[in-house]
């Protein structure tokens, strides 16, 4: 397959980007590690009409910890996150690395990107669902001003979000460390999107659940923070009859699709299955 012709543009630096993109209007798109848009312009899903090329941008690939959290550049790699060894990132956020491995399969980790993933905002996708479990924050640079939307309210609908025509995803900063997090899911082939996916946080303090935090993907065309769970863990043991009970809280909660890959009553299922052994994980 072929995409439609459109026109190619190559950014230096952020302001050139965002530049390009006010002067070419809202049918042009940034052009990252093209792992979601080239396939989909391949198959004429997505007809920009140019493309502004940001992957040469100098300083928009780190992992940086300081006072107000975990800061990830646009640019930033999956496989930098999946292999870095950094202390910083694994304290209290060892959930990013140890999630990375679900992203698709080797060569998509070597070239996607992290923002180009977030400004997809696929609501399977395994950062949108960790930024929203996690609170983070998504920094957008537009020709006028940069503005920061919570993680929550930034992904608006199936691959919509917050962001103007003319403004690019910059960074993604994440918090508050959460040491016992993780994130399951199940596709029907390896490195496939995930038929359902489960982003767990758990506190637990003198050997009693104090709070938790549930978010769902592939059950609707946003990711889905499950209600109560804290009243629903509050004091209990971190056994296994617990996280049956939350993963039975969220499978009542979700009203998801019936398509190729499942019906609606199994992707509940699943769900409950899911949620139920990531906190497991997430309290190991």
């Amino acid at each position: 397959m072929k995409p439609a012709a459109f026109a190619y543009h190559r950014a230096h630096d952020v302001e050139e980007a965002v530049s390009l993109l006010a002067r070419l209007g809202p049918d042009a798109k940034v052009l990252a590690g093209g792992q979601s848009l080239v396939p989909m312009m391949n198959f004429r899903l997505a007809r920009p009409s140019a493309l502004v090329d940001v992957m040469r941008i100098p300083d928009l690939a780190y992992l940086r910890r300081d006072t107000d959290g975990l800061h990830v550049g646009a640019l930033t790699r999956h496989r930098a996150l999946e292999t870095t060894r950094e202390a910083a990132v694994h304290d209290g956020f060892g959930v990013l690395p140890r999630s990375a491995h679900w992203i698709g399969h080797y060569p998509i980790r070597s070239r996607g990107t992290f923002g180009g993933s977030i400004a997809h905002g696929d609501p399977t996708s395994e950062w949108c669902l960790l930024a929203v479990l996690l609170e983070a924050s998504v920094v957008l640079q537009g020709p006028r001003a940069r503005r920061t939307v919570a993680a929550e309210e930034f992904f608006r609908g199936f691959l919509t979000t917050a962001a103007e025509p003319d403004e690019m995803v910059v960074e993604v900063c994440f918090p508050r460390p959460a040491p016992n997090a993780a994130l399951t899911e199940f596709a029907q082939r390896r490195g496939d999107f995930a038929v359902v996916a489960a982003a767990v946080a758990l506190e637990l303090t003198d050997g009693a659940c104090r709070s938790a935090r549930v978010v769902l993907g592939g059950v609707g065309p946003l990711p889905v923070v499950v209600e109560s769970v804290e009243e629903a863990v509050m004091g209990k043991p971190p056994i296994e009859a617990t996280w049956r009970e939350v993963g039975e809280l969220a499978a009542r909660q979700i009203d998801p699709p019936s398509d190729a890959h499942g019906s609606r009553e199994y992707r509940r299922k699943l769900a409950a299955t899911l949620v139920a052994r990531g906190l497991a994980e997430a309290a190991a």
